[in-house]
Parts: C-alpha cells; structure tokens; sequence
C-alpha cells in the first residue's frame, strides 16, 4: 500500500499520463477523418477484354485501403442504366439487381477487409459487352470499359486436285469476325481465296479458307486465325504427305483444248464460206470468162477503127476482172497459208500434251498400286487400324486417273480432227496455187492481145495520116 508521500508522488504522473492518452486520441480523429476525406477508387486504365463462358474480374479498389465490408457499393452498367449488383453493410441485396446477371456477380468478403471491391462475372456472355461503373455513395466512381470476345481452333482438311493439294481451314465461334491467314512451312504468305464468313443465330461467326499448295521441302502448313481486337491468335499447322503430291497437270491442256475447239468452228465456217464462192463462180474453171469470138475475130482482122477501139475496151474490162480475181486468189492464200500454220502449231502442242499426260496417267497408275500395297501390309499388321488417309488418297487417285483418261481420249479426237483441217487447207492451198498460175497465164494473154490492138490502131492512124500527106500535094497541083 502506498502511503501519502508516494501518492502525493505519482499524482502528476497520473495526470500527465491521462493528458498523453488523450492527446493521441484526437491525433488518432484527426487523421482518421483526414484519410477518409483523400480516400478515392482505382479503376482499370485500359479496356478489359473476355472471353465468352469463362470467368472475369472488374477490378475496384479503395486507395487508401480501409476495410469495405460495412460500406455500401454499386455495380452499374451504364448502357443499361440499371444496378447490376449492390451490397450493404456486407449483404448483398439481389432485389434491386438487373436480371441478366442474377447469380453471375459476386465480391471477395475477405479482400474487402482490404480495400478491394472488385466485381467478379461468371459466364461471360456477348451481351455482356458494355460499361461498368464502380459506385461508393458519397465518395468516388471507377468507370471499366468491357469487350468480349470469342475463339477457338481451326481445324485443316485436305483433298487432291489436279493441280496440287488444296487445304480448307475452318473455324468456328469466334467474336468479332477474325481473318483467316495461310503459312508455309517457312513462315511465309501465301496467296488464298477470299475468306467466307457466316454468322450464327448466336451471334458468332464462322469463317473459312481455301488455299492450293505444290509439293515443298517440308510440306508443313498452317492456318492462322486471329482478331486483333481483342488480341487473340489459333492456329493449326498440318504436315501433308507426299503421297499426296503428283505432278501438276498442265494447265494449258484445258486452254489448248477450247482453242482447238473454236479454232476448229472458225476454220470450218471458212471452208464453208470458200465452197460457196466456188460453186457461185460462173465462167471457164478458173473464174475468168474467155473474151468474146467476135472480139479476137475483129482483132485479127482490124476493120474499122471503132471495131478496134471496141475491141480494147472489151479487153481492158477482162483484164480488170483478172486483176480482181488474182487479189482475191492472193488474199485466200495467205489466209490458207496462216490456217496451215497455225494448225500445225497446234498439232504440236497437242502431242506435247498427249506425252504429259500419258506421263502423268503413268505415275498415277504406279501410285495407285502402292497405296494398295501399303493398305494390304497395315492390315495383316494390325486388321483394326483403319487407313482412313490411304483410303482417301486411293480415292483422289482414281478419280484423277479417270479424269487423265478422259482428257487423254479428248486429245486423241482432238489431234485426229486437227491432222484432217490440215489436209484439207493443203489441198486447198495447192488449188489456189494451180489457180493463181492459170490467172497469170490468161493475164499474159490478155496483155499480148492488149498490146496486138494497140499496135493495130496505132499502124491504122499512120496510115491515115500518110494518105492525108500524099493528097495534100495532089491537091496542090
């Protein structure tokens, strides 16, 4: 027990004490009311992006940190001007909430002790799209900026062509619409097809590609399809077997084939339109009709002056009938000429591509066997494995040996009608030929008779105007 010396002794301590005490506890109000007073919200600076069905997070935070759970905070959705979530006093309180997102948002009971009123979405949906405002009444809001996005894998088929193997990549699901992309084995573009796009009834979109690609050292390809929006990239890569790769059918076999087809209905038009002419030719079997007997008789004898004159102008009309036959019989030639040419030309490319393609029937028919062979060999190793690949490549074989056939066939008929026009223009050509050396032997004949009239009215004016000299003198005397 203390006495009264010791009493008296501690009584200031006591009090100095008490002053202490209550002096930090004003202090403590002070900045207790100071730190709710510069207490704000801390928001995402940039736009949130999620995936359709998974799970994410609008991150809210209280700065400086104090515990949340007694407070009242808002979710909001701004397009929809309607509270998405609400708690008070750390219930949460569902009446109020929007009924799209019933069940679907939740807050951390034990990060709000810290600060933190994050808002968690369960089961991202595409209509979830938007703005979200994180509300504290009275204090601060944090605005969150929401894109959603959808992806998923493509996947690669493939099929033979004539011309290589053509990949198609497909792939589904996806939200905004993606490009679709195609890839060597090194990285590189390669040149595809336009994208085909379809949008579902749920909104998302399916998109694919073709693209057709030639054997390379590494056969290693890939589809890439991405959105950069919402930065997500898949892709899918596919090693083609060799197996599937045979030399590439020319292409200008089909090209030559209709130019033969059309050559073949313009040159027969032509042999047609020559025919006609023919058989509407009248005259001697040339096409020059003979000058007339009365002519070559006056010519012979030179009667009278008209008769002559007469006479040279029936040969100058022939001679001008020859001129028009011969330019029309030069101009036929060398239409028949360039025909020759050109089908010979032709003739030529054909057998060329008649050697390709009994190369390229040969090969098939050799693949063919081995695809068969490999088939009968894995099924005495293991009868349950099933060769779906070597089954399709069989397949795609057979096919392009029918169809190698059948344009073998084609050229075949193509070569034999091509040989035919060919002889028929040769014989052609030599009847123009015959027919320009007869037109130039009657022109020679005609000159001769041109220059025989001529020579006679010429011989007849000098004499005329010799007989006028020998009466002149007469008269004279």
């Amino acid at each position: 027990m203390l006495d009264m010396k010791d009493r008296l002794f501690l009584k200031p301590k006591l009090c100095d004490l008490g002053a202490l005490v209550l002096h930090h506890t004003v202090v403590l109000l002070l900045l207790t009311y100071s730190c709710r007073g510069q207490q704000h919200l801390i928001g995402p600076t940039q736009p949130i992006v999620a995936m359709v069905g998974d799970d994410m997070v609008l991150p809210c935070y209280l700065e400086p940190c104090v515990d949340a759970s007694a407070m009242t905070v808002e979710w909001e959705r701004s397009d929809l001007k309607q509270i998405i979530y609400l708690m008070r006093d750390n219930v949460e309180i569902p009446i109020e909430q929007n009924s799209l997102y019933e069940s679907r948002t939740s807050l951390s009971t034990n990060k709000l002790k810290c600060g933190d009123i994050s808002l968690k979405l369960s089961k991202v949906k595409l209509s979830d799209a938007g703005t979200y405002k994180c509300v504290i009444p009275n204090l601060d809001t944090s605005v969150a900026e929401v894109i959603v996005g959808s992806v998923s894998t493509p996947d690669i088929t493939t099929s033979i062509v004539s011309n290589g193997v053509t990949l198609e990549c497909k792939s589904g699901s996806w939200y905004p619409e993606p490009e679709v992309l195609w890839l060597d084995g090194e990285g590189n573009l390669l040149s595809a097809g336009p994208t085909e796009t379809v949008k579902g009834p749920d909104g998302l979109y399916t998109v694919s590609s073709r693209v057709t690609v030639e054997k390379s050292h590494s056969n290693r390809f890939t589809c890439r399809v991405q959105q950069n929006n919402i930065n997500q990239t898949t892709e899918t890569h596919v090693n083609v077997p060799d197996d599937f790769f045979l030399v590439p059918a020319d292409s200008a076999v089909r090209v030559i084939i209709c130019l033969v087809v059309c050559f073949m209905s313009i040159a027969a038009a032509v042999v047609v339109m020559w025919k006609w002419g023919l058989n509407n030719q009248k005259g001697s079997k040339h096409g020059i009709p003979p000058i007339p007997e009365l002519e070559l008789q006056l010519l012979m004898e030179g009667q009278q002056e008209g008769d002559l004159t007469r006479a040279e102008k029936v040969v100058n009309k022939k001679k001008g009938k020859h001129d028009e036959v011969l330019q029309s019989n030069t101009e036929d030639l060398k239409h028949v000429e360039g025909v020759i040419t050109t089908l010979t030309e032709q003739k030529k490319d054909l057998k060329e591509q008649r050697e390709k393609l009994i190369s390229q029937l040969q090969e098939v028919k050799t693949k063919l066997k081995e695809i068969k062979k490999k088939v009968v060999e894995k099924a005495i190793v293991d009868p349950k494995k099933k060769e779906k690949k070597r089954i399709k490549i069989n397949e795609e074989l057979e096919q392009r040996k029918k169809e190698l056939e059948e344009l073998l066939k084609n050229i075949e008929k193509l070569l034999e009608t091509t040989e035919d026009l060919i002889i028929r223009m040769t014989e052609r050509k030599g009847k123009l030929e015959n027919e320009r050396e007869q037109i130039e032997k009657q022109q020679k004949e005609i000159e001769t008779q041109r220059e025989e009239i001529q020579r006679k009215l010429q011989s007849e004016k000098e004499e005329k105007a010799e007989e006028k000299g020998i009466e002149l003198p007469k008269g004279d005397e």
